[in-house]
């Protein structure tokens, strides 16, 4: 029987998927600026979910490209635009995004890449392609974005604290700063558990800022509802 989840304006099946709905897609998906965006590319997917959070909140005009290499994760994402209210805007290709040949150039690229990379790997095949970076490097990522990233344009994504330094320091070696910089926690007295990070070309001082997800409690902080509250049902 197939699993979703509903938001305010669309659902996401995701029982098929190695990587379910969770708080990374969501957090991204919400926190992206698509201000200025006119082409938006979305690697690696997944269920889709985050393509459609942009579609939502883009204007009209925005076309999405989103490249899933796993069959099952492609199969939700092509049925969940498919079923979405944007599905003329959007574009889902079945391939790694190392194979995605385009003369398009994108103002906004974004990704909710698999980080894992000597850790012990799962044994679902498709969960370790979801987790791992041994099918979609880091390199990969910034490699795409060197070719395919317009010159005032952004690379959004998200990572744990330790893979987010990483990754900062390979994006200045590429021409690529960090112009946005917030931490993620679940509590105000936990470590930081995630990056949201944009980079564009050209140095510049990162805005900084935070998000908890809860405040006292299981209760959502009023961050994390202000920055989410266009998407989750119970908002």
């Amino acid at each position: 029987m197939a699993d979703y989840f509903h938001f305010k304006k669309f659902s996401v099946r995701h029982d098929r998927s190695g990587m379910k709905v969770g708080t990374d897609g969501v957090l991204l998906g919400a926190w992206a600026d698509v201000t200025n965006a006119t082409q938006i590319l979305d690697i690696g997917t997944g269920t889709g979910v985050i393509t459609l959070m942009l579609a939502q909140r883009a204007a009209e005009s925005v076309t999405i490209d989103a490249v899933e290499i796993d069959d099952q994760a492609y199969a939700d994402a092509r049925e969940n635009v498919a079923a979405s209210p944007w599905h003329d805007r959007i574009n889902v290709h079945h391939l790694a995004i190392q194979n995605f040949n385009t003369s398009a150039r994108f103002d906004l690229i974004i990704t909710n890449p698999p980080y894992f990379q000597k850790s012990y790997k799962p044994p679902i095949a498709q969960r370790e392609t979801a987790r791992h970076t041994e099918q979609l490097t880091f390199e990969d990522i910034l490699s795409t974005t060197e070719k395919l990233l317009t010159p005032a344009g952004k690379l959004n994504v998200i990572l744990p604290y330790t893979e987010g330094l990483q990754f900062i320091d390979l994006a200045n070696h590429k021409g690529l700063y960090c112009s946005r910089k917030w931490i993620f926690r679940t509590r105000a007295n936990k470590p930081v558990e995630r990056f949201l990070l944009e980079f564009a070309w050209g140095k510049k001082e990162p805005e900084e800022g935070e998000v908890l997800l809860y405040n006292e409690g299981e209760n959502w902080s009023a961050g994390y509802k202000a920055l989410t509250r266009d998407f989750y049902l119970k908002i």
